[in-house]
């Protein structure tokens, strides 16, 4: 016989953040091997936390030696197995990202590594039991790509994170300007002195020479570093020292130098460009106060952040940063939610509602109880989200990279062959080939083709996050670019996830007021979402409820108690009906057409009378009609709605919020079956749900959305994007966003291979010289940083008129 044993996911694996982790895999995979384990698999439970889910044999093992196994084998992954995003220090040549990775992977216990050179992040997952942190940082340190920072932001399943150490002075962080300055400086001296100042020779080399030191360190340097390591590199580094050396060997010691300076400068302005792109990332960790004031007994204490814990009581003054997540628990504010969740409007807090840190309080102050500590707040799950997805690469990215570990060793054969057979066959003579030669190095480096993907990726990525859209890694963000159809799930995506009375139909004779007080007098003792909604318009209507005597649940009919000396019933009409009881027809009309047009309803009869009829709806969302608009502005469709609602309710809130299609009754594997279907007729499917029950739809669509929530975990970590603020508005936004940004990356290809091509014509017939060809090289590698950056400004495509 088999049974099945579900556990938690956090239970098994407290430090994974993310269910599609390696380390995932690795506990299924370890539990299966068990004799009498028959099946191990990921399932989403109630509230949306995932679970694992065991089938075994009960002939083979009991309930607690499951437990025992599954908690072992988690205990054992966690425990092997790690993984840390470090940061770096490579701007000194284009390449330097495979570079790290091949040195990275060399480490024994390094498992897998991706590197990203424009957000300066490394992701490495290792082993525990070969090799650590420290080491990795260490290996770092012998390649010269350790940050002047080394901090490890730990994620997934092995270590906390570790504090950030106090910034670096300007030098350490400004070397490759200081060093780059001073070869243009020695260059400058050098070519007045030999050209005005009757410089002797030896003295002019002697400050070409001292201008190669300065303009090359970090080339030679990078170069022979792999090189002790055993690996021959054939990159952009040693295109670069080839054709400076070649440069020297031929007497042309100024346009070698002219090369490095210009090399190097470019790379330092590098540096300074994609920092700005960086800094819309690391500004979201500005954001939360280092410094909390707690209230201590009688006592306010203001200590460092790390130090809150949960339940401890945070006061936060108006006009003042809330540093923590947690709940009200005192004073009314109007709180501006825009940095976490991009919402344009401050939301009011008032005790009993949720707040976030990194958020800013209005005019009130607030007593919050804490709900998270330091390192478990959503701002911080978004941050470390954020730089894992900066190391994930867009499949452009993967492709120029492709390119590049082919080009560069077919460059080096070419211009070996271009140096050596124009003089055998007699067209040139060898000064003239070697030289073009060596111009034909500078003009085939493809530096813009390296960098013109990841920072278009980054500042996509940023300024998603900036306006309250989380999305989690370039191939994402390229991915929702060529979407052709969406599907929304209903409940909690389209509407509002919380059911409402939307309609008081009271009988012949009967006060609405009366209807609903009775109704909320009974159903205040109710847990049940309908009576809740009901006690709810009642609080707004601000009525005096009678008392009501103990509640009756009748299951799956409806409620019974007392008001006064009379019954109270509440329900559907087969309350009645299987007991007999003839139905007024003025109370069954109610019903069915409340019913089409797409309502719950509640029938009401106290004693011998029927009070009339309540409906309840979920209600659609705001503007959601208005932002399905903007989506079919942008030509997306169809826009259709999944919902295991019956076929009545799914219409009726389709017609309301304007889908072009719903889809009815479905279960989640009916849910994968449909985003399957769209799939095969369109290509290119988005699945927004709200990451709950609609995980498995979510994995399988080629973008998953989810609604964020804001505080919702689950939400960050079950979709490809996470709308943190709950806002389908901003979903045009996305999809513009990374249409914008995929334009970008084409037109940085463009200009890439365009320039190489340029180049490659123009030095090999001679119509360049090494000066105009390195001029044309580096502008080439700026501008397509700076059209990636132009990203950073993007606003959203212009907004249509909701119908």
């Amino acid at each position: 016989m088999t049974e099945k044993l579900r556990l938690d996911l956090p239970v098994l694996l407290p430090e994974v953040a993310d269910s599609r982790d390696a380390c995932v895999d690795r506990l299924e995979s370890l539990i299966a091997r068990h004799p009498g384990v028959t099946e191990v698999h990921l399932v989403e439970e109630n509230g949306g936390a995932h679970a694992l889910c065991m089938h075994y044999n009960t002939e083979t093992l009991t309930l607690a030696q499951v437990e025992r196994l599954a908690r072992a084998a988690g205990a054992e992954v966690t425990e092997r197995y790690g993984h840390a995003v470090l940061p770096i220090r490579a701007v000194g040549a284009e390449d330097a990202a495979l570079r790290i990775e091949k040195s990275l992977l060399g480490i024994d216990g390094v498992l897998n590594a991706s590197v990203s050179l424009p957000a300066q992040r490394a992701r490495v997952e290792f082993e525990r039991e070969r090799t650590s942190v420290d080491a990795i940082r260490a290996e770092l340190g012998r390649t010269g790509y350790a940050s002047e920072a080394p901090v490890a932001h730990q994620v997934g399943c092995c270590h906390p994170k570790e504090p950030v150490p106090e910034g670096a002075g300007w030098y350490a962080r400004n070397r490759e300007l200081a060093w780059s300055l001073a070869a243009g400086l020695l260059l400058a001296v050098a070519f007045a002195g030999e050209r005005w100042l009757a410089f002797p020779a030896a003295a002019a080399i002697g400050l070409y020479a001292a201008s190669y030191a300065f303009g090359g360190w970090d080339l030679t340097r990078h170069w022979l570093g792999s090189l002790r390591k055993g690996r021959l590199s054939f990159d952009i580094d040693l295109l670069m020292l080839l054709a400076a050396i070649g440069a020297a060997v031929l007497g042309e010691w100024l346009e070698g130098a002219f090369l490095l300076f210009l090399f190097s400068l470019a790379h330092a302005l590098e540096h300074y460009a994609l920092g700005r792109a960086r800094g819309a990332i690391k500004a979201l960790a500005d954001l939360a106060p280092l410094i909390a004031r707690v209230k201590r007994g009688e006592q306010m204490v203001e200590v460092p952040v790390e130090e809150v814990g949960t339940d401890d009581t945070v006061v936060v003054r108006p006009a003042e940063r809330i540093p923590v997540d947690g709940v009200v628990q005192s004073g009314n504010s109007a709180v501006n939610q825009a940095p976490i969740t991009g919402e344009s409007v401050p939301v009011d807090k008032a005790p009993g509602h949720e707040v976030f840190a990194g958020t800013v309080n209005g005019e009130g102050a607030l007593f919050i109880t804490t709900t998270r500590a330091a390192g478990d707040r959503t701002l911080d799950r978004v941050i470390k989200l954020v730089e894992e997805a900066q190391t994930q690469k867009a499949p452009t990215q993967q492709f120029t990279e492709r390119f590049e570990r082919v080009f560069v060793p077919v460059v080096l054969v070419a211009d070996l062959l271009l140096i050596v057979v124009p003089p055998l066959l007699g067209f040139w003579d060898w000064s003239t080939s070697f030289y073009r030669g060596m111009a034909l190095l500078v003009a085939s480096s493809p530096c813009a083709l390296a960098l013109g993907t990841p920072s278009a990726v980054l500042a996509g990525i940023a300024q998603a996050a900036r306006n309250g859209v989380l999305i989690k890694g370039g191939a994402h963000l390229e991915n929702l670019g060529t979407l052709r159809a969406l599907a929304f799930d209903k409940t909690g995506t389209l509407t509002v996830g919380k059911p409402e009375v939307t309609d008081l139909v009271p009988a012949a004779g009967v006060a609405e007021g009366e209807l609903l007080a009775i109704s909320a007098a009974v159903e205040q003792h109710s847990q049940h979402p309908l009576a809740q909604a009901v006690v709810r318009r009642a609080a707004e209507q601000r009525l005096d409820l009678p008392e009501a005597g103990p509640l009756e649940s009748i299951t799956a009919r409806g409620v019974r108690s007392l008001v006064g000396s009379e019954t109270v019933e509440i329900g559907s009409l087969r309350l009645w009906q299987e007991q007999g009881v003839q139905v007024d027809p003025e109370v069954l009309a109610a019903v069915e057409r409340l019913q089409v047009g797409g309502r719950s309803t509640m029938a009401v009869r106290h004693g011998q009378r029927w009070l009339g009829v309540l409906g309840v709806a979920d209600r659609p969302r705001d503007g959601v009609r208005g932002t399905l608009d903007g989506l079919r502005a942008l030509g997306l469709r169809p826009l259709v709605m999944l919902t295991g609602d019956n076929r009545g309710v799914g219409d009726a809130i389709g017609r309301e919020v304007g889908v072009d299609e719903v889809k009815a009754e479905l279960l989640p594997e009916d849910k994968v079956t449909a985003i399957r279907d769209l799939l095969g007729q369109h290509g290119q499917v988005a699945m927004i749900g709200d990451g709950v029950n609609d995980a498995p739809a979510l994995a399988h669509a080629t973008v998953g959305i989810a609604m964020g929530g804001a505080g919702t975990a689950v939400a960050l970590e079950t979709a490809d994007v996470a709308l943190m603020g709950d806002d389908l508005g901003k979903l045009p936004f996305a999809v513009g966003l990374s249409r914008q940004a995929r334009g970008v990356i084409r037109q940085n290809l463009y200009v890439s291979l365009g320039v190489i091509a340029l180049l490659v014509v123009a030095t090999t017939t001679g119509l360049f010289g090494i000066g105009p060809a390195v001029i044309a090289h580096e502008g080439s590698t700026l501008i397509v940083i700076a059209n990636a950056l132009r990203l950073l400004g993007y606003r959203g495509p212009a907004t249509p008129h909701a119908s």
